[in-house]
Order: C-alpha cells, then sequence, then structure tokens
C-alpha cells in the first residue's frame, strides 16, 4: 500500500489522475489507476474518485487585503504563494504565514508559478498598471479562477488595455470582477471572506474533487507519525443531507490523533470507534460502513443532519 500512494504522490504533482476501489467480490479493497471514471468492474461494485493535485492560491500583491486572504487560504487547505515586488510587504506576506514569498517585478515572478487548472490567481496589487502585468502573464497561463480586485473604471482601463494589445475580449470576459461575491464587504477581512468565498464556490460546483489533504498524504506517505497503524476513512456515497461530499477523507491514527474529517459529530464518532477496532484487534484491513442520519436515527442519536453516508474503511 506505501508503494501505492508513493505513486499517487507523484501523480498528484504531475496532474491528476483517477483512483478506483473494489467494494465487493473476491478483489475488495485492491486499488487500479485509471485514466476515466469508471462505475462497475466485471459486475462487482467499485469507488472512483478524482485526485488533483494540491489546490494552489497564488496572490498578485503583499498589500493589506493580501494579509488576511493568505491566512484564510492556509486555514482553508490551500498552498499560498505571494507575488509582492516590495521587500516590506513580502516580510508581511510571510509573517501571515504563505507557504512562498516571491519578491521581485510581478512579471519576472509570475515566469516562476507555472499554473494548472488547480490553480486560483487573486490580483490585488497597488495600482492597475501592476493589475494589468499580471492579468496579462496570468491569462497566457492554465487556471481554476481568475480574479482582480478594482473599481469598475480601473477594471475597464485594464481589460481594454489588453484587448488592445491582442487578448481575446472572450478571455477577458471570463476574469471575476470586481472579485468576490457580493456581500457588501468594506474591510480587508470582510473582502477576504468575499474573495474566499467565490473561489470556494467555483472549486465546489466541479464535482471532481480530491479528498488527499498534503497533510495526510504526508502521513500516508510515511513523513510523519510513521510508526503508527492508521485506518483511512472515505465517504464512498451519500443520500439525503449528510454533512461532507462524496470523496472526503479522514486518517484515524491508533493514538486517537485524526486529521481531516468527514463531517463530525455522532456519524464521525462511530466511524472513529470502528476505526480504533481495526487496528486494535487487526482482523479486519477493510470494510463499509453505513452510518444511517436519517430522522428517527438521527434524533435517537442527536444528529442534526439527515441522509446516510457510506464510508469506506482501510487499514493503512
Amino acid at each position: 500500500m506505501q508503494n501505492f500512494y508513493e505513486e499517487l504522490s507523484t501523480r498528484m504533482r504531475e496532474g491528476s489522475c483517477w483512483v478506483l476501489t473494489v467494494l465487493e467480490g473476491e478483489h475488495i479493497g485492491e486499488k487500479q489507476f485509471v485514466s476515466s471514471p469508471v462505475e462497475k468492474v466485471e459486475g462487482c461494485r467499485v469507488f472512483c474518485e478524482y485526485a488533483g493535485s494540491v489546490q494552489k492560491l497564488v496572490i498578485c500583491g503583499g498589500g493589506h487585503v493580501s494579509l488576511p486572504i493568505i491566512r484564510m487560504g492556509k486555514m482553508l487547505g490551500f498552498q499560498v504563494t505571494v507575488l509582492e515586488d516590495r521587500p516590506k510587504f513580502a516580510d508581511h506576506a510571510r509573517a501571515a504565514g504563505a507557504d512562498s514569498v516571491i519578491c521581485d517585478e510581478f512579471e519576472k515572478g509570475l515566469s516562476k508559478v507555472e499554473g494548472d487548472f488547480e490553480t486560483y490567481f487573486v490580483i490585488v496589487t497597488r495600482g492597475h498598471r501592476y493589475d494589468e502585468v499580471c492579468l496579462e502573464t496570468i491569462l497566457k497561463k492554465k487556471s481554476a479562477y481568475v480574479g482582480m480586485m478594482g473599481s469598475k473604471r480601473r477594471v475597464a482601463i485594464v481589460k481594454d488595455q489588453l484587448e488592445e494589445k491582442g487578448t481575446k475580449r472572450s478571455r477577458l470576459e471570463e476574469v471575476h470582477t470586481p472579485i468576490g461575491l457580493r456581500i457588501g464587504a468594506e474591510t480587508p477581512e470582510e473582502i477576504a471572506v468575499s474573495i474566499l468565498a467565490e473561489i470556494i464556490q467555483i472549486k465546489n460546483a466541479d464535482a471532481k474533487r480530491s479528498g488527499y489533504s498534503k497533510e495526510l498524504m504526508e502521513v500516508l506517505l510515511g513523513e510523519k507519525q510513521e510508526h503508527l497503524k492508521k485506518v483511512l476513512a472515505t465517504i464512498v456515497s451519500r443520500k439525503g443531507s449528510a454533512p461532507r461530499s462524496v470523496g472526503t477523507k479522514m486518517l484515524i491514527l491508533e493514538d486517537g490523533t485524526l486529521i481531516d474529517t468527514i463531517g463530525g459529530g455522532c456519524a464521525e464518532s462511530d466511524i472513529i470507534a470502528k476505526a480504533l477496532l481495526m487496528m486494535r484487534e487487526g482482523k479486519i484491513k477493510f470494510q463499509i460502513c453505513t452510518v444511517d442520519m436519517t430522522r428517527e436515527a438521527a434524533e435517537d442519536e442527536g444528529m442534526v443532519c439527515g441522509g446516510k453516508i457510506e464510508v469506506m474503511l482501510e487499514l493503512v
């Protein structure tokens, strides 16, 4: 299994892939990389999930709006890169917790950022001439999202200038401007909330999402907590109003440490108990557990959600 996660890590760094797990029959628990979604294999039920590269948040500008975006981006699990040409403001971005800070001219700094369909670009520079340089460079890259802060007049000037330089108008209209959801944001923190809310909306509109967070992968690869047994829990089906989506993962370590969550509450506690029993007894290496959160069962257990989830438990 260790070799599988090493291969998965390599494929995720290179882009994305689909992972198939057999849920029943003679080959239950076996995994395979496939090129596209698969629903059944020789009549057996399988779970097929998309595993993308690490989701990246690239922020152009290190001013007062950038700092809460950095902090919130880290809270949401993004790998955060900041581009800023002023050393003092670059230091502020580092202090705010950015994973990487490139202190250079914006065009030069962006040349060091590849971009892919898991990269979210946020342009919050101090002036439209910097906006123009950033936007022109970013629109030549692959991206999941491009948003630019600025007044309608400032945004219109930048778009018109780029169109005159050859950027297609259709591509310019894909840019989220004014940036963020319309929530009446005024303070830097409120603006950051609106921007991250819009990014979450875009991200979660795509059913293809990876449940493998950076911290979870580090433990699966043995880079951390190598000596501890662990069980990986994955939601493989959902009916009704369960709190988390299919593909959501949680790693349970034998000392009780949890990495990520599948929704919290009584449902999660039940899964944790089963996982700890698997590690303690060592008899079962793979199982599918059903958690019933429909109205009657939920009321008995004090749950606030309805619906049912099936959770795949794998002894790693």
